[in-house]
């Protein structure tokens, strides 16, 4: 693989994740219930408080990812916002995917996702 396509699929998954990120953060306060849902138990005292707070950082580096001059710290406010809501997902595959009304299966097949997109955040930081 050419340093020209290396290039194009850089450019291109930096426009994904920038629209991923961003619609997954606007949703945070479209469909805030639903992710309350996930919000761990321990955690629930603040749960609205914690589904708007990752919202607005998802929708900030999501936005910032798209900027040489601020993917770095883009890249890494993403690493740390998914390692953030990752208790979420945990508690969502405990519950068997009860907690949002979904399947054993998908909850406990999004997990490995997580590690996906850290790595891809990662890998984005330059």
């Amino acid at each position: 693989m050419t340093q020209l396509n290396i290039k194009r699929i850089k450019l291109i998954t930096i426009y994904i994740m920038s629209i991923f990120y961003i619609s997954v953060g606007i949703n945070h306060f479209v469909e805030t219930e639903w992710f309350i849902q996930i919000v761990p138990p321990y955690l629930s005292k603040y749960d609205l408080e914690l589904v708007y707070i990752s919202g607005v950082f998802e929708v900030m580096f999501g936005t910032l990812i798209l900027f040489k001059k601020t993917r770095y710290y883009a890249a890494w406010g993403l690493i740390l916002t998914l390692a953030a809501v990752f208790p979420a997902n945990i508690y969502l595959a405990q519950s068997d995917g009860v907690a949002m009304g979904t399947s054993a299966a998908v909850a406990w097949y999004r997990l490995p996702f997580q590690s996906l997109f850290i790595v891809l955040a990662y890998w984005h930081r330059n």
